[in-house]
């Protein structure tokens, strides 16, 4: 069997639900493999049984052999035993088999979603992924369970086809047709019940998107008294998924109708043949009964089929699913050109010649040291290594495209040194740049751990006092180690803010980007994390977007932009005679 590629979402198979499908079968093939040998087992036992009791009626009641009574009653008791072994085995290869294609699948949906980064909520929505994590794994790996019981009902029901023949080749007839008669009937249902979970699916995951959208804005819909809007919008999704729901319920009537009602038209047929044979004596009570309970036993393996085909259909449509969002990629991909020399740090080669000067609009050189500063050359902006540097913006969008820009959120020509981030793996510029803003989350568990990370408690407490962030863990009934609820909403937003950024020093990347990072804060405690914030980096890449005057005179360097170009530098003192930075830093109207 082709393997799978694990993991890679630009080959090919990842957009092919069958290969994803044939995939985690591969990967589960010894518990598929014993499952269905398990199933084979206990489903041949249970169709002996009635082949057993004919033969203890015709040779131990009618005939009066007590010693074949005993022999053939004793094999009943077998079978049962080989049945609930066969069946208790059966049961746990398949739940293997269940669970591990829903784990498998939940960690490729995991790594593809770190993957993506950045780009995932542009291009997925949050119901998207809430349901593939949730409802399709789920789906996936019922979908391969049912190969233990629908192999076992194949087999089962060629062998009762087989000794239906051997006794009566007209009974046996019966059931070779009636079987593929009944399987086609029922595939005739098949596929709009396919189209109608494919709809329903999808508008599921539109509901769930909404469904947390309006969770994770509930506080600011209280303010701005937009409830009952988006109660009346998430209402009437709710009701047309509601709608696809019935449409699917439909043909999964029909779909159960036809489990009951086909298996019983065959059952009916053979025990009137059945009886019609005994009558005219060409077959024997004992025949009688054990194709009785033939006809019966028929109908388990048929309802497991259909069930299997139901199974499968649910698991293609996850499946599709699945491989369309494991064949998203990023917006930029890693460029072809080999990385420059490791430097001891700095990600670029070192220079001889020293630091070149400063090419921005900005007049005179920026003073730094160090052979690698972070330049933005679209921008103008170049960020001195080792210094603390705060980047004043005109507009909100300013400081959020070139946030994105220099932490590589978004293809840029951004060089760390001589060296381009595009020419730089992924996981390197995440160790390296770091960008912190006001959307991170606090994440549920022990403050400590949240915060602490790799770090030592030293560490923390220097970093948890360079935040401000001292009175927050006092106020805690455990301290540090108390915990933090989901999106840390058991703190107030100047809470969070503060904490986010212990969480982001303790990270102590070589480049530290911090947009806004006091904006929730008043101006003494603003002021004693700027002091903090300057003490803690001393000799590390600091940069900070901000409009604070308060942070902005304790930087060492100070740029304006307008338009996402670097227009201005110098101290914040010296910008200040600058009316346009006047105008955003002091909150006056420009002339």
């Amino acid at each position: 069997m082709r393997r799978f590629p694990d993991p890679d979402p630009g080959n090919p198979d990842h957009r092919s639900p069958i290969s994803y499908l044939l995939w985690l079968a591969a990967y589960q093939r010894n518990a598929i493999f014993l499952g269905a040998l398990y199933g084979i087992v206990q489903v041949l036992a249970q169709a002996l049984v009635p082949a057993a009791v004919g033969k203890a009626i015709d040779a131990g009641i009618i005939a009066r052999d007590q010693r074949a009574l005993l022999w053939w009653g004793g094999a009943v008791v077998a079978l049962g035993t080989i049945q609930a072994a066969a069946g208790i085995l059966r049961d746990r290869a398949a739940l293997t088999t269940r669970l591990g294609a829903a784990y498998r699948t939940a960690q490729l949906i995991a790594r593809q979603a770190a993957r993506l980064g950045a780009t995932l909520p542009k291009r997925v929505a949050k119901g998207e992924i809430v349901n593939a994590g949730v409802a399709d794994i789920g789906r996936l790996g019922e979908a391969l369970a049912e190969t233990a019981r629908g192999s076992g009902s194949v087999v089962a029901i060629a062998v009762v086809a087989a000794i239906l023949l051997h006794t009566s080749w007209q009974l046996g007839l019966v059931v070779l047709l009636g079987v593929p008669l009944m399987a086609g009937t029922v595939s005739l249902l098949i596929r709009p019940l396919h189209r109608r979970q494919q709809r329903l699916r999808e508008q599921q995951a539109e509901l769930t998107g909404r469904a947390v959208d309006i969770v994770s804005g509930l506080r600011v819909l209280r303010g701005i008294g937009g409830e009952e809007v988006f109660a009346d919008r998430y209402r009437a999704d709710s009701q047309r998924v509601r709608a696809a729901g019935v449409e699917v319920a439909r043909v999964e009537a029909l779909l159960d109708g036809a489990k009951v009602l086909l298996p019983g038209l065959l059952t009916t047929v053979v025990v009137w043949l059945g009886a019609h044979y005994v009558a005219s004596g060409r077959m024997g009570p004992g025949q009688l009964v054990a194709f009785y309970g033939y006809a019966v036993f028929l109908v388990d393996p048929l309802r497991r089929l259909t069930n299997a085909a139901g199974r499968l259909t649910q698991g293609h449509v996850a499946a599709r699913r699945i491989t369309a969002f494991l064949a998203l990629r990023s917006e930029f991909a890693l460029r072809a050109a080999a990385p420059a020399p490791y430097d001891g740090g700095y990600g670029g080669p070192v220079s001889h010649e020293g630091p070149a000067p400063y090419e921005g609009p900005c007049e005179g050189p920026v003073p730094y040291e160090g052979p690698a500063p972070l330049a933005d050359p679209a921008s103008g902006l170049i960020v001195a290594p080792g210094r603390f540097t705060a980047v004043a913006c005109a507009s909100p969008a300013d400081t959020a495209t070139l946030a994105a820009r220099l932490g590589r959120y978004t293809d840029s020509t951004v060089t760390l040194g001589d060296t381009p981030l595009g020419d730089l793996p992924p996981d390197e510029i995440r160790r390296r740049i770091l960008v912190a803003d006001n959307d991170d989350r606090l994440f549920a568990g022990p403050l400590r751990e949240e915060l602490r990370g790799r770090g030592s408690d030293t560490e923390l407490e220097r970093a948890v006092d360079a935040a401000c962030a001292r009175d927050i863990a006092e106020a805690l009934p455990d301290g540090l180690d108390d915990l933090v609820a989901e999106s840390g909403r058991n703190f107030s937003g100047g809470q969070q803010q503060r904490l986010r950024l212990v969480r982001a020093l303790m990270a102590d990347p070589e480049v530290l980007i911090l947009v806004e990072p006091t904006s929730a804060v008043d101006a003494h405690t603003e002021a004693r994390i700027a002091r903090g914030l300057r003490d803690l980096r001393a000799g590390r890449t600091t940069l900070v977007f901000t409009t604070s005057p308060v942070v902005l005179d304790r930087a060492d360097h100070v740029v304006y932009v307008q338009s996402a170009k670097a227009v201005a530098q110098g101290s914040h003192g010296d910008l200040l005679t600058d009316v346009r930075y006047r105008s955003v830093v002091a909150r006056e109207e420009s002339a």
